[in-house]
């Protein structure tokens, strides 16, 4: 009996192999790898000279959105994107799975590394931004543009900022948002990969649709609350201070100070 029991066995392994194989090249061709790809801006007023400036030198271009990775934190620092007016859509498209970024040298963080977490897998740049096109709505689920939310943060304070921001890129005909965690030395973490939990989040929207470039910006704790988004606005420079990131450094000191010294709320609400 065992010198045909063997044999079966054999042939269910490579069977099995064979299909398993089929299935990682069927991932590879969903998500290709995108290492070499640049930025496309969507229009003149949205280029790589608005990109922050990056702690770890690690910065990563996709297709609709670029992103500065720290491998210590296991997250992006920042996401950047254009939104524009036509980008918004109400298209439906299949939920994906998320996925690792290949992108990223030392590879993102593993989306089990949330399992059983407590916390959402929060999306840096939402999928509901890029709802124009399927490879735009399913590049959002890479891991490296996802970050741990408490739930009630996620889907209150947080969704109606995001929800703000789609808004403001209707009625100005385009923002650009840069958005991450507060990535400091000191958090809790979740997961094997001990992917850092920010005890705050901020988001900067520039709108520069006018010629007079403007920016609003959030600063606002990871967790629940009753408050509105309007009582978490800062002056980019707190931001600034609080990431060690320099946003916008390639404009010169006198607009840098006058963009970010200030709160000016005049035409966002």
């Amino acid at each position: 009996m065992r010198k045909y029991i063997y044999p079966f066995l054999t042939v269910i392994l490579i069977v099995g192999l064979f299909y398993a194989e089929k299935y990682v090249d069927t991932q590879e061709e969903a998500y290709p790898d995108t290492t070499n790809e640049v930025v496309k801006p969507s229009s003149d007023e949205f280029d790589t000279s608005l990109l922050p400036s990056s702690t770890t030198n690690a910065v990563v271009h996709h297709t609709y959105f670029s992103l500065s990775y720290s491998e210590a934190h296991e997250q992006a620092e920042w996401v950047a994107y254009p939104l524009l007016k036509s980008h918004l859509s109400y298209n439906e498209f299949d939920r994906p799975k998320f996925v690792e970024d290949r992108s990223v040298s030392t590879k993102s963080a593993h989306w089990r590394s949330y399992k059983n977490s407590g916390y959402d897998r929060g999306h840096l740049c939402p999928a509901g931004d890029r709802r124009f096109s399927y490879e735009a709505y399913h590049e959002t689920f890479l891991t490296s543009n996802i970050s741990p939310q408490n739930h009630e943060f996620n889907s209150g304070v947080w969704n109606y900022l995001e929800k703000r921001t789609r808004y403001w890129a209707k009625k100005k005909e385009g923002v650009y948002v840069i958005t991450g965690g507060v990535l400091t030395s000191d958090l809790p973490t979740i997961g094997i990969e001990k992917v850092a939990v920010p005890k705050y989040f901020y988001k900067i929207v520039m709108d520069a649709s006018e010629g007079d470039t403007a920016a609003i910006a959030f600063l606002i704790p990871n967790e629940p609350t009753n408050k509105s988004y309007r009582d978490f606005v800062v002056p980019i420079d707190t931001i600034e201070t609080a990431t060690g990131i320099d946003f916008f450094p390639k404009f010169s000191e006198e607009q840098q100070h006058a963009l970010e010294s200030t709160v000016r709320t005049t035409g966002w609400w």
